[in-house]
Parts: structure tokens; C-alpha cells; sequence
């Protein structure tokens, strides 16, 4: 990036002084907890040659950079980021996915897809980012805009058709996202999550609607297209910019444009009917989950809005066999007992979750006892703790409490907040602070007739406890036990 104000080229944008080097732009930017102002003499030392601040008083009378004064560091660290990457979501087909639950495994869906009908998908979101045979870590849902830019550069540079990303409402308070121009947004569900951030569901909304409404009324792409899911309330009331065409979908709905009516499910596979405006098709997947059957009709809706035919999309999900820590079984030849893993981490992806596990288990005339393990994040939103409790008593035949990712909080503390939503009458239950222990407890009272689902960290490989993060994976706890 060559600027008029500089004589000299810049090598990188950043608002972390920790991560900044010579001859760099350092972006003062106030956050939560720290603000980025404090660190302007450091970001200095480091080798920053220019700096955009909301306010000199931090910098060095010293310093003979360039400092640019702006309204908002944050805005323009998004603006910046795009035109350093040379706007690279211009040269992509972009679908940004919003909701509480849903936005991991749509985005490994149409990755699945859309790959299977030879255009290349890069994906970002919680598992990873990912192209191709091109993997980088992820360390949260949707990165920094810097991050952000730069990675959907790394899609361009790759040949990618198309960039598939989680949005969190986070990112859109944010304006993480900002300069990202899309074609197709969608809408999963929302409920509660996020309100030690958002204080609200009214703010989450509203942090959610931004991606409806602000970021496709700047996009320079058309058509425009967003895919809502209208059997959600917020769904039914999200609003869209006006060059948006909407295709609702939805369960046996007379509203939506794309209905669905599941005919089978079992553990293996569920066979469903998808209604659309010119025909109705029968689809086979290899998942259970009545939330996996809303996941999937969001993908097929979207593939649509991508150029291929319905039968192209439907083809292509014969061959996909699940997304890592999206209701995950736990795979061994030594064991006939059934365990899944899902990241499953608010009440109602909880108790999604657990209602089709059980819906299966009636359908199969099964006389087996529900497991349910779960767990809560400290450091997060603790109204949903008790509910949790409440939903895990309410949908199954046995609760193990243990800890989920405690980070900087006791973890008998956060048992204790959920243990206050247990009902009183309700006695199958069992308290164990060490996850592996609760698994562990778990699998062994298990009966081959028994379904254990292990809720909270799915796919995530890791523990937090206080600043530390261990190795710790559910899948491979899980299936140690079952090979004991």
C-alpha cells in the first residue's frame, strides 16, 4: 500500500501493538476493556510510522508520522483494511450467515455444496478458516477486519468462486464486517445468548438486523438475496433493505416459499420432503436433527440465490456426512452404546438438541434412558445458565452438571447458577466439576439402550480454565471411555 502522505510503503495495518512492525499503521481503537489510545507510544516503538486516532493526546509531541484524526478508529480500520487488500470481497460471491445457533453448520454445508458443484468455497467461521487444501485457525466467529480482509484476499488469491462467513452480532456492533460487500445473507433463529454483551434481546436484534439492512444497502452486488427462517419470531419481523429479494423458508408452513415436512429420521439418516414454489423434492441426509433439517433447507435455498440448479444442491448432499461437533456420534467397533457430541451451548440449541435425540428414540420404540452432559462458559452470559438446567431436566432422563470452559470464574460457582434452574422434584441428576470425570460417569452407567449426548464445546479441542487453555476434546474423552 503506497501512501501520498508517505514516503515510505506500509507493511501492514494493525491495532494491536503486540503484533505491530516496522514501518506499519497503527489504529488506535477503544474496546471493552482497554483502550487502543494508552498504546500509542508503544505501537510507536514497534516501528508504526502513521497512526489513526480519535484523539492526539496520547501521542508523542516526538513523533513526525503521519496521525490522521478520525470520528471512529474502528470504522476506519475496516475501511483501510478493504482498500489495502484491494477490496477483495468485490471478486467473491460472499453469503453471510447470522443467527444464535445454525451459522457453523450452514456455512460446512454450502462449503460441501458448492465445492461438489466445482466452485470453490473459502469458509470463515468458529471451527476454522479454510480453502481448499488451505486451513488457518479461528479465534472467534468472525475476526477483525484486518483478518477479515486479508483472509477473503487469501480466497481471491486461491480462485475461490465464493467466501461463506459466520457474521455474530458482535462483529456487527463492530463493524467488523462493514466493507464486505455481499450477494446472500440469512437469517437462522434468535434467542437467548450473548447479554453480557448485548444487555438485551431488543440489542441483539438489532445488532443481528444490521446485516439485513446497513450492510445490504451498501453492497455494490446484485442481485441481492436474503434467506430467512420465518418459523423464528425474529425471523418473522427481521426487515431487509429494499433491493433485497427475501425467500422465506420454514416446517410445514403455508408462508414460507421453502417449506419442509421430515418423513424419517433415525440416527443414521433423515429423509425429508422440501416444497418450493415449482415443485416438491425428496432429500436424503445422513444427520439426525429436526434444527439439521432447517440448516440444510437453508443451504438449498441458498445454492439457489449461487447459480445451481435445486438438483445439483441435492446431488451433492448424498455424499456429506456431517460437520465436526454439529451432533457428532462418537464412532468405535468396541462399544454398541450411542454418544454424540454437539456444541450445543444456549437453551435452545440445548434443548434442539435433545428433542430430536428423544424424537428418534420414540419413533424407535426405544425403552432407553436421554443422558444429557452439560456444562456453562464462564466469563459469559450467566442468565442462561438456569435455563439450561431447566431445558436438560425437562428433555431428559438423566443430567450430569460439570464444567464447560470456567475461564477466570470458579467453576463451582457456575454449577451452582445452573444448579438454581433444576426443578425440585426432579432427582436423576449428578454434579461433577472435571468434564472428563462427568463423561466418564456417564458412559459407564449408560445401557446399550441409552443415547448420551455431551453438550457445550462439540467440535473445540481445548479447555479454559482461568487464563490457561489445555487440550481437551469431548470426541476423544468420549471415545476413550467407550474402549476402556
Amino acid at each position: 500500500m503506497q501512501s501520498a502522505f508517505l514516503e515510505t510503503e506500509v507493511t501492514g495495518l494493525f491495532f494491536d501493538t503486540q503484533k505491530s512492525i516496522k514501518d506499519s499503521v497503527f489504529f488506535a481503537v477503544p474496546g471493552l476493556k482497554n483502550d487502543g489510545h494508552q498504546f500509542i507510544p508503544q505501537a510507536i516503538d514497534k516501528g508504526a510510522i502513521a497512526l489513526v486516532v480519535e484523539n492526539e493526546l496520547n501521542v508523542p509531541e516526538s513523533f513526525s508520522g503521519l496521525v490522521y484524526i478520525v470520528p471512529s478508529s474502528r470504522e476506519a480500520l475496516d475501511l483501510i483494511a478493504a482498500k489495502f487488500y484491494e477490496f477483495p470481497s468485490d471478486k467473491l460471491f460472499c453469503i453471510g450467515v447470522t443467527g444464535t445457533n445454525g451459522k457453523t453448520s450452514i456455512t460446512y454445508i454450502l462449503e460441501h455444496i458448492l465445492n461438489y458443484n466445482k466452485k470453490l468455497t473459502g469458509v470463515m467461521g468458529t471451527v476454522n478458516h479454510r480453502v481448499g487444501d488451505k486451513i488457518w485457525d479461528s479465534q472467534m466467529t468472525t475476526p477483525d477486519p484486518v483478518t477479515l480482509q486479508s483472509r477473503l484476499n487469501d480466497f481471491v488469491q486461491e480462485r475461490a468462486f465464493a467466501a461463506a462467513m459466520e457474521v455474530s452480532s458482535h462483529a456487527l456492533e463492530q463493524k467488523r464486517a462493514n466493507s464486505v460487500h455481499f450477494n446472500t445473507v440469512v437469517f437462522t433463529n434468535l434467542t437467548l445468548d450473548h447479554l453480557d454483551y448485548h444487555k438485551n434481546m431488543q440489542n441483539y436484534f438489532a445488532a443481528k438486523q444490521k446485516l439485513f439492512t446497513d450492510l445490504m444497502w451498501s453492497s455494490k452486488k446484485r442481485p441481492l438475496f436474503a434467506v430467512v427462517n420465518i418459523d423464528d419470531k425474529y425471523g418473522r419481523i427481521l426487515k431487509t433493505a429494499e433491493p433485497v429479494i427475501v425467500w422465506t423458508y420454514g416446517q410445514n408452513s403455508d408462508e414460507a416459499d421453502f417449506s419442509f415436512k421430515i418423513k424419517k429420521m433415525d440416527f443414521n439418516e433423515t429423509i425429508f420432503d422440501l416444497t418450493t414454489p415449482l415443485e416438491t423434492k425428496e432429500i436424503k441426509i445422513r444427520i439426525p436433527g429436526v434444527h439439521t433439517v432447517y440448516n440444510v433447507v437453508a443451504c438449498l435455498v441458498t445454492s439457489l440465490t449461487c447459480g445451481l440448479s435445486l438438483d445439483q444442491a441435492i446431488e451433492a448432499l448424498l455424499t456429506f456426512n456431517g460437520i465436526p461437533g454439529r451432533l457428532q456420534k462418537v464412532i468405535t467397533s468396541r462399544s454398541l452404546k450411542t454418544v454424540f457430541v454437539d456444541y450445543a451451548h444456549t437453551p435452545d440449541a440445548l434443548e434442539n438438541s435433545l428433542q430430536s435425540l428423544r424424537k428418534i428414540q420414540i419413533e424407535s420404540k426405544s425403552q432407553g434412558k436421554l443422558i444429557c452432559i452439560f456444562g456453562c462458559g464462564g466469563d459469559r452470559d450467566k442468565t442462561k445458565r438456569s435455563e439450561m438446567a431447566k431445558i436438560a431436566c425437562l428433555r431428559s432422563d438423566y443430567v450430569v452438571i460439570t464444567s464447560d470452559n470456567p475461564r477466570t470464574e470458579v467453576p463451582a460457582q457456575i454449577i451452582k447458577d445452573i444448579e438454581a434452574g433444576i426443578p425440585t422434584n426432579y432427582q436423576n441428576i449428578k454434579s461433577e466439576i472435571d468434564r472428563e470425570q462427568a463423561i466418564r460417569f456417564a458412559i459407564e452407567m449408560a445401557t446399550e439402550d441409552d443415547v448420551i449426548l455431551i453438550a457445550g464445546k462439540g467440535h473445540e479441542d481445548y479447555q479454559i480454565i482461568g487464563h490457561e487453555k489445555i487440550h481437551f476434546s469431548d470426541l476423544e474423552v468420549a471415545h476413550k471411555y467407550l474402549t476402556y
